[in-house]
Order: structure tokens, then C-alpha cells, then sequence
């Protein structure tokens, strides 16, 4: 089997989800295709993959997509590639998942199966960024007052979720964001009253025994994130995620040292070596990779058995389209250090949900594992009439 063309699909701009997904389409000689996402998609950063499919198109022509791990390679000792990079890795990251999805297709079973086999049938998910709502069509434009955040855990509880993540930080109560400077340095009296207003109305709304992640996407430093954190001790907190910047090991030592709540991130480390400095030194309990963007599947195993080796759990990164979705689904089935999966509430919303023909959404907080061959998700023929396709051959 030879691949004979790929498409690069930049689907119709969803604003109200902010963001633009962008696809590979990956075609061979035996008429199987498969479809894999550049995970870097919100704020439009998919736009900067486009020139490096069209590039890395032209080395895949006439290769055998089943040597998957072997084109992986090739494809991360390229120039740029060999530093790593969001958008270079998320490039490198939609071929990837494209060529599990075919390898999947020719011999007929999930990606699950050709990992080894599924550890379990369901996986428990979370309700995450419920700042921002749930199953708000708007949701990027949504307030930051506690009465629509109490709602909207209230929604996700209603549904049977026993965990939801929240980003107490990022707006205040008039729905203005965290000031940059007071975010790495020092936080106010106020940010601290009015989050910990937050943290109260939510573990009010959720009850005792329900998990809270705390969100802070990178917008503290050491010395913000041990403030924040001592704040949160008491509402007993699953993980605190992002708490610095990963690249800043001595930040994450000092949280580490200073915290007793345990830590997380990796949707902004790529590769096996993004990770292990943190791993190696103790500093995190659950990484976070993305599969649109960390290296995909075949990095993505590779991350999850470091994690395990220095006795971590993983947790993927997904907040984009269901074709991410469903990949995300097939690889934490098949690792033992599965811990919960994300359902962003991005992944709620028609506009989103329309793009496959497939809408897979969890019942009571759990989703069933699909058994269709491949990744288990196309894009819709709606999707496919109101996209930019280029065809590279």
C-alpha cells in the first residue's frame, strides 16, 4: 500500500468556539484514507501548520502508510522539528494520527487494538472550563461572576459528572481578565478574595465528594501559583494544572516543595523530552499531552510509559474537534496509567459536535470506548462542503 495524495482541510473559521481546526486527509492506493488534526487550532494558531503539511505532503507521496512509526521518525529529525515547537509538532502530530487511522481501517480494528488492547471499557470523564459555561454557544464571551459559574456547575453535576475543572483566576467578577504582571508576580487581596468567593460557591454547588481540578493555564509563576494554591487547600482539590510555565523546572520545584496539592500540565510540552525534566525530578503526578500537538499517537505511548515509569497518571489534553476527540478516546483505552479524560465544553456545542458524523458524548460522566476501525471518526459531508480543501499529489 502507497499513499497517493493527501488534503489539507482548513474548516469553516467556528469564532464563537474560537478557533480554526485544521486536518490532514491522508489517501492510498487501496482507496483506505485517514484523517488526523493539528491540535494548536484556538486562537487560530492552526493557520501556521498549513505550509508544513504542504511540505511534509510532498515527503509522504509513495510511501507505505503502515510503517507509521517508521515515517514518525523521518518526520521528527527534520530540521526545525529536531527542537520541537507547538506548531511544527502539531503538524507532525495530525500525519501521525492519520496513519494510525489507516493502519486501523486496513486490518479492520480499533486503534486500541493495535496499541495492544483496551484496559477498560469506559473511561470517567470531567467537565472542564466551566468558567466559561456549559453548553453556552458563546462561551468565550461569558462572565466571570459567580452566578453563572454556579450554574453552570450545577449543569455538569445534573448531568452525572463527579468532576469538573474550573479556571478560578482568569477573570475577575466583572469579567476582566488577570492582569499579566500581577499574574507572574503577586497576587492582590482582591483576586484572592473574590477567587476564593469562587472556590466556596463551587464546592457549595458540586458537594463534598465531587473532584475539582483547578485550571491556571500557565497564568501563574511560583510565587502566584503557592499563593493561589494555599488559598484552595482547604476545597480539597484533585490537581492543580498549569501552575507555571513547564518549561520552568525551578518554578515547579518550588511549587512542589511549597504545595501540597498534586500537580499537572503538558498541553504546551511536546515530545517524551518535553516531559521528562518534570518527570524525573518529582515535580509532576499527571501529565497532560495533547495528541494534536505533543507528537500523536506514537508519541503520545511513548509519553504515557515515561509516566509511568516515574509513577504518573495520564490525562490527555482535548478541547478540539471530535476527530481529536476520538483519537483521545482509542489511546486511553489502551494505557494502564489512564486517569480521566477531558470533555472540554467546546466539545458540548453543534458547532463543533457537526463537524463528524459521529457525536461521541459521555452518559453519567463516562464515555464507552468506540470498536469502529481506525480512530472511529470523518468529517461530515457538511463539514467537508464548507471547507478550504488543498489536494497535494
Amino acid at each position: 500500500m502507497k499513499i497517493t495524495s493527501t488534503d489539507i482541510i482548513k474548516l469553516k473559521a467556528a469564532k464563537t468556539a474560537g478557533q480554526t481546526p485544521v486536518l490532514i486527509r491522508i489517501h492510498t492506493d487501496e482507496g483506505i484514507y485517514g484523517y488526523g488534526e493539528a491540535g494548536v487550532s484556538i486562537m487560530d494558531y492552526s493557520l501556521g501548520c498549513m505550509e508544513l503539511l504542504r511540505s511534509f505532503s510532498r515527503m509522504l507521496i509513495g510511501k507505505n502508510p503502515l510503517e507509521n512509526d517508521v515515517i514518525y521518525t523521518q518526520l521528527v529529525n527534520t530540521f526545525w522539528a529536531k527542537g520541537n515547537g507547538g506548531v511544527i509538532m502539531a503538524a507532525i502530530s495530525a500525519i501521525d494520527t492519520a496513519l494510525w487511522d489507516i493502519k486501523g481501517k486496513y486490518f479492520g480494528v480499533p486503534v486500541y487494538e493495535l496499541l495492544g488492547g483496551k484496559y477498560r471499557d469506559k473511561l470517567r470523564s470531567y467537565a472542564s472550563q466551566l468558567q466559561n459555561g456549559w453548553k453556552y454557544p458563546d462561551f468565550l464571551g461569558s462572565p466571570g461572576d459567580i452566578g453563572f459559574l454556579k450554574e453552570s456547575c450545577q449543569k455538569a453535576v445534573e448531568e452525572g459528572y463527579d468532576c469538573i475543572k474550573v479556571d478560578f483566576i482568569a477573570k475577575d467578577f466583572d469579567g476582566i481578565p488577570l492582569n499579566g504582571d500581577e499574574g507572574r508576580n503577586w497576587l492582590s487581596v482582591k483576586t484572592l478574595r473574590q477567587t476564593e468567593q469562587k472556590l466556596q460557591a463551587v464546592r457549595e454547588v458540586i458537594g463534598e465528594d465531587a473532584e475539582l481540578i483547578l485550571e491556571n493555564h500557565c497564568l501563574t509563576g511560583a510565587n502566584t501559583a503557592i499563593q493561589f494554591a494555599k488559598l484552595a487547600k482547604e476545597y480539597h482539590p484533585m490537581l492543580l494544572e498549569e501552575p507555571a510555565n513547564p518549561l520552568d523546572e525551578l518554578d515547579y520545584r518550588r511549587i512542589r516543595e511549597a504545595v501540597d496539592i498534586p500537580l499537572a500540565t503538558g498541553e504546551r510540552s511536546y515530545t517524551r523530552r518535553g516531559f521528562l525534566p518534570l518527570l524525573k525530578n518529582g515535580y509532576l503526578d499527571v501529565v497532560q499531552p495533547d495528541l494534536g500537538n505533543c507528537g500523536g499517537i506514537t508519541e503520545g505511548r511513548k509519553i504515557a510509559d515515561l509516566a509511568e515509569t516515574f509513577g504518573a497518571t495520564v490525562q490527555t489534553h482535548t478541547c478540539n474537534t471530535p476527530i481529536s476527540v476520538a483519537a483521545a478516546l482509542q489511546f486511553e483505552a489502551a494505557i494502564p496509567n489512564f486517569i480521566i479524560h477531558e470533555h472540554h465544553t467546546n466539545n458540548t456545542l453543534p458547532i463543533n459536535t457537526e463537524l463528524c458524523i459521529y457525536d461521541y458524548q459521555p452518559v453519567d460522566g463516562y464515555f464507552a470506548v468506540p470498536d469502529l476501525p481506525g480512530i472511529g471518526n470523518e468529517l461530515s459531508e457538511k463539514a467537508l462542503a464548507e471547507a478550504e480543501i488543498e489536494i497535494i499529489s
